[in-house]
């Protein structure tokens, strides 16, 4: 896990759509590594402390047939939160817009000293943004 203490896996729909919402739209430093054989194709999240680990359902299903009918749910992660410090996050919002992806809670600047809004990504997981108040 190159020093990160935790590293969560997540199964999405398409790898270039999650690619161009966490790389794209919130700017993140996603990795797309090259894999070894036999081991599924996968986007990296990866700090010091965490690693979180994209792959396609179709590779994780295949790899663990004993999964398929839980991989078919949606939306994904219920009652898992993904909390992500950004930068810009008012462009962020406005892109978040125009792509018409999902807002459950919109920008907002909160009385702790953050912006912070609630969005779903592509395949449905909960994703809290937030940036520090200058």
């Amino acid at each position: 896990m190159n020093g990160a203490s935790i590293a969560i896996q997540l199964c999405v729909s398409d790898l270039g759509t999650t690619e161009a919402f966490y790389a794209g739209i919130l700017d993140l430093p996603l990795q797309r590594p090259i894999t070894t054989l036999g081991a599924p194709e996968h986007l990296l999240l990866e700090t010091e402390e965490f690693q979180i680990i994209f792959v396609e359902d179709a590779a994780v299903a295949q790899l663990h047939p004993i999964l398929q009918a839980r991989l078919e749910g949606f939306p994904r992660g219920v009652g898992m939160t993904i909390h992500l410090a950004v930068e810009g996050i008012a462009d962020i919002y406005q892109e978040l817009l125009e792509e018409d992806l999902e807002i459950l809670y919109p920008l907002e600047r909160k009385p702790y000293g953050t912006y912070e809004l609630w969005c779903f990504d592509p395949d449905g997981y909960l994703v809290v943004l937030e940036e520090p108040v200058d």
